[in-house]
């Protein structure tokens, strides 16, 4: 026994079948909240502390899967490539929104850290809570945060944006495309950007155009803000 649950294979299989029963689930009743990502991390931490198989034994094969998310970001660039005129045509508001979306997580993050008492260490880790793994654990380590407690921020912050996108959208009554796609993109990275592709390809591409020019405009912009403070 655990020779299975120590071998790679039971990790990617653990992941893949939890993400379908999610797909499926999602696909049956179709409601915002029921995002496969989600369901699929609560039946992964639900079946690990039911069967008592420890994080790292289901991280030798989930690893696998880990390393395959960054280039298959790069899938991304085909939707934006098919919407490179309304890039050209609307370049000016979409780099404002970004800019504005990125300094607005910054600044939330900051002025409620500042409200709650908050250590300065946990409030370091959750400014670059909008954009992607790779990046963010390299910018919290850079301003003094705790990139695990970063990863953690990055992965709640992608699934609430996952799930909240339609509704923020409707409630907010943000209804271009573009302006959906950058809204999304620069709130919650690459999960964000699954919800996107859902609701339509040019908020897919805008998204997509979003979680790269966030994460550089964040790493370059937050060891920038935190010497301020």
């Amino acid at each position: 026994m655990n020779e299975i649950v120590n071998s790679p294979l039971f990790g990617i299989l653990l992941s893949v079948t939890a993400f379908e029963i999610g797909v499926t689930i999602s696909k049956k009743w179709k409601y915002s909240f029921l995002n496969p990502l989600l369901i699929a991390n609560i039946l992964i931490v639900g079946f690990l502390l039911a069967t008592g198989i420890s994080l790292e034994s289901y991280n030798v094969g989930g690893d696998y899967i880990s390393v395959l998310l960054s280039p298959a970001t790069v899938v991304l660039a085909v939707p934006l490539y098919r919407q490179i005129t309304k890039l050209i045509k609307f370049w000016k508001p979409i780099l404002a929104g970004i800019i504005a979306g990125s300094m607005t997580s910054m600044a939330c993050v900051i002025l409620v850290s500042k409200a709650i008492g908050l250590s300065d260490t946990l409030m370091l880790s959750l400014i670059p809570k909008s954009i992607t793994i790779p990046m963010g654990s390299v910018v919290s380590e850079q301003i003094g945060g705790i990139p695990s407690v970063t990863i953690i921020s990055i992965v709640v912050t992608g699934i609430t944006g996952a799930v909240s996108a339609p509704v923020v959208c409707r409630f907010c009554r943000i209804k271009h495309k573009v302006a959906q796609g950058i809204a999304i993109g620069t709130a919650s990275h690459a999960l964000g950007t699954t919800k996107a592709m859902e609701l339509g390809e040019i908020q897919g591409a805008m998204s997509s155009l979003s979680i790269g020019i966030a994460g550089l405009f964040t790493a370059v912009i937050a060891p920038i803000i935190v010497s301020w403070i």
